[in-house]
């Protein structure tokens, strides 16, 4: 469902146009992950609740078609429709369904990346139904008609300014008003209209409990309450790898989830589901969109622990440098690149090759995905698929044999060490685009030299 067909190169040249915008776009980021790091220090088992929660998503994984069974046989009990989608089609399908049924003609929308996935918006809004999206950034993007550029801070890439032009242009804001409180009144007063007036409300699942039939949706903006319990229809969007066993697991996630994500101790609002008002409805919606497939991939199957806390983005010295539009994909970053090309191996054969393999990623996922190492397995496959670069084939080819050869890596190592002690102009040239944003490090000694140096000393 996503559109065009752009490398990650391309789209993270046109966002590097702009450096100042790349320079507060990483320094934001970064500014959360150091908040992540101050929550997560904070909890002396921070790492047993990382690996608990590892364990717990592996175990439900593993059984993870008689959990869905037990999670539907307790949500009918409960009085909720349930309905399956084996894709995106069948997911928007069904949805259009309901409102139909329901002659739904305005949808507020709240808190769903998987929607983003299926591409619902414009799937509704061809059929004359206004979906509104209630989350202020994913407002703002929707204003701006772009889609989100990270799962949890959806409109990090646009300034205040940027923000209080389009609010002026579209909600008659003051113009050149860029007061970040002023605006968010502004879209309070907008959005409680489309609350109040809403047929139908859609939201996404951050969790759901197989031995209960409920479910639960984490904000800080308390949006998903406001339309779950004014509209007459609640429609939850879940992917099927969102299941736990048990009411006693969520706790570990719900510790994991905000300290990740922002660096609060929980999300202002965690909104618990289990059954309808008398003469309203829930139905959640079960979709598989690839799921299965990644599921049966032994190397990639624990890319589906993912909570979606963004935390693997906000570390990402190559996401925070590029944006997440350059991505092409509903989730960006580390996580995106994992998940994207078990759906189109073809299209996305240039995002695990977004990534320095430093590990930070791995490191900071609350659920423990090694995601360097299946980003480095993706490397694997697509080049024995042939979907790398030509020019990036030829290059690796020759890297492969210079340095299967120690004889040919030595000549090239002195060879290297005169070009960068030499001229300025041998390294930095328009024939070595590395350097174009890079300043080389100044030759020393190579390994080789240490080592015959130091190689009798004890």
């Amino acid at each position: 469902m996503e559109k065009g067909n752009s490398t990650h190169p391309v789209g993270a040249e046109a966002f590097n146009k702009d450096k100042k915008r790349v320079a507060w776009h990483d320094k934001a980021l970064w500014f959360v992950r150091e908040k992540r790091d101050k929550a997560a220090h904070q909890i002396p088992e921070w790492e047993q609740l990382r690996e608990l929660a590892a364990q717990i998503k592996a175990h439900t994984l593993s059984q993870l078609d008689l959990y869905l069974e037990q999670f539907e046989k307790n949500a009918l009990k409960n009085g909720i429709h349930i309905h399956w989608a084996k894709d995106a089609e069948e997911h928007n399908t069904i949805i259009a369904d309901i409102l139909e049924n329901h002659q739904a003609k305005k949808v507020v929308k709240s808190k769903s990346m998987l929607t983003e996935e299926c591409g619902l918006n414009p799937f509704l809004e061809q059929r004359n139904i206004e979906v509104i999206d209630t989350d202020l950034g994913e407002r703002i993007v929707q204003l701006a008609d772009e889609k989100p550029s990270h799962i949890v801070l959806p409109a990090i890439h646009k300034k205040k300014e940027e923000v209080g032009a389009l609010f002026h242009q579209h909600l008659h804001t003051q113009k050149g008003a860029s007061d970040p409180a002023y605006l968010t009144q502004e879209a309070r007063k907008h959005l409680r209209t489309k609350f109040l007036n809403a047929d139908a409300a859609i939201t996404g699942v951050n969790f759901a409990v197989a031995n209960t039939g409920g479910f639960v949706v984490c904000t800080n903006e308390g949006n998903v309450d406001m339309g779950a319990n004014l509209a007459k229809v609640h429609i939850a969007c879940m992917g099927i790898e969102k299941l736990v066993p048990s009411q006693e697991h969520l706790g570990v996630f719900l510790r994991l989830l905000a300290r990740s994500a922002t660096g609060q101790p929980i999300t202002t609002y965690s909104s618990h589901f289990h059954r309808p008002k008398k003469g309203r409805e829930i139905h959640i919606i079960l979709v598989d969109n690839g799921r299965t497939n990644q599921l049966a991939k032994p190397d990639f199957k624990s890319s589906l622990n993912c909570i979606r806390c963004g935390a693997c983005m906000n570390t990402c010295p190559v996401y925070r440098r590029s944006g997440g539009h350059s991505y092409n994909y509903s989730i960006p970053g580390p996580i995106g690149a994992i998940l994207s090309p078990g759906k189109d191996l073809k299209k996305y054969s240039s995002l695990p090759f977004a990534s320095t393999l430093c590990g930070s990623c791995t490191d900071v996922c609350p659920v423990k995905i090694d995601i360097h190492t299946q980003l480095y397995k993706w490397r694997q496959i697509i080049g024995k698929e042939g979907h790398l670069p030509k020019g990036k084939k030829t290059v690796m080819q020759l890297t492969g044999k210079v340095m299967g050869q120690s004889k040919t890596f030595s000549m090239m190592s002195a060879i290297g060490k005169k070009i960068l002690g030499g001229p300025k102009v041998l390294a930095y040239n328009a024939l070595n685009p590395w350097t174009e944003d890079r300043d080389l490090p100044s030759p020393n000694f190579t390994f080789k030299d240490w080592y015959k140096k130091n190689k009798n000393n004890e």
